[in-house]
């Protein structure tokens, strides 16, 4: 799987390179987003801009972080959701569960706010 990872003021960005997100790499994702929280990774963003498909596994592994994060008193947000990606967050409606952004600098700054209250949501 083609993920970057960069760190930023107390903030892991990654950003997925992959055009699908599927049965056939979710479960990598899963581990690689374990890792991260085992780390002492708190605040995850995950930038899902060259993602253009996304089925169940994939957004079972995004839950999966998600559930790992609020029990690490963390976070995982999302960001740069393609139209069809968003609609399975919709059909799913995993949209009531995650924070997502239409873009990285609009997660960035929600996650300063965060910060700056000491609040898991805005």
């Amino acid at each position: 799987m083609n993920i970057t990872v960069e760190n930023a003021d107390n903030k892991t960005l990654i950003s997925l390179k992959e055009e699908r997100i599927d049965a056939h790499n979710s479960l990598e994702l899963k581990d690689f987003l374990q890792k991260l929280l085992e780390n002492g990774q708190h605040l995850l963003i995950v930038d899902l801009a060259a993602v253009r498909f996304i089925d169940s596994s994939g957004l079972g592994a995004l839950l999966s972080g998600y559930k790992n994060a609020n029990l690490r008193q963390g976070s995982l947000i999302l960001t740069g959701l393609q139209p069809r990606v968003h609609s399975m967050f919709e059909l799913t409606r995993l949209h009531r569960v995650f924070e997502i952004y239409s873009s990285l600098d609009e997660a960035l700054a929600a996650s300063r706010e965060v910060n700056a209250h000491g609040a898991n949501r805005h």
